[in-house]
């Protein structure tokens, strides 16, 4: 596990791109935690009506599969540097691993949550509380998942998040009475760890 800090999204983006193309059978899995400052991030399949207004916050076109999503001080954000082959872990697999890693965590706070069929990612009371989305590359993943924990959620009024329009969100901080973002991280790291032996 790599704790970041709160770092550029772009020059994270370019170090998983890095790291999975440089990395060989021996190389170990990572786990990134971090945050972002405010950034919105475009899928391959992103359609630009997604964004529905300039506020100011750049998109990062990225090779991610999925749609516009926002990253903010204040969420989580674990990107998964995996050797899938390695593990024997098809991608549908781990998106339910990955997605049952934030279930058991918002658990643990008291928050129940669900998936919501056709659209990956964790839900409580059918607004987003965690984006899942990843890159496949000769039989290894990176990019990751985000949960909203404490941060300015407005920004999501200004894209379809994930292509979803109307789509509600939420964070830890409006469900539960523990929203450390450093503490949760690491709680959440570890959630994942479980998760993914």
């Amino acid at each position: 596990v790599r704790r970041l800090g709160r770092v550029d999204y772009a020059a994270t983006f370019a170090a998983m791109r890095d790291f999975t193309a440089t990395r060989d059978d021996d190389t170990p899995d990572e786990l990134w935690l971090c945050e972002h400052p405010p950034v919105f991030t475009q899928g391959l399949s992103g359609k630009p009506e997604h964004l529905l207004r300039d506020i100011g916050i750049a998109v990062v076109q990225i090779d991610r599969g999925g749609q516009i999503t926002y990253h903010g001080p204040g969420q989580v954000v674990a990107y998964l540097l995996l050797d899938l082959k390695r593990r024997d872990l098809k991608v549908r697999e781990l998106v339910r691993r990955i997605e049952q890693a934030v279930i058991d965590l918002l658990a643990a706070y008291g928050v129940m949550a669900t998936r919501l069929p056709g659209a990956p990612g964790v839900y409580v009371g059918g607004a987003k509380i965690a984006a899942l989305g990843l890159r496949i590359k000769h039989g290894c993943c990176y990019h990751g998942v985000s949960l909203n924990v404490d941060m300015d959620l407005a920004p999501y009024a200004a894209i379809n998040p994930c292509g979803y329009e109307g789509m509600a969100v939420t964070q830890l901080r409006d469900l539960a009475t523990e929203w450390d973002t450093a503490k949760v991280g690491e709680a959440f790291a570890a959630k994942l760890e479980e998760r993914l032996q």
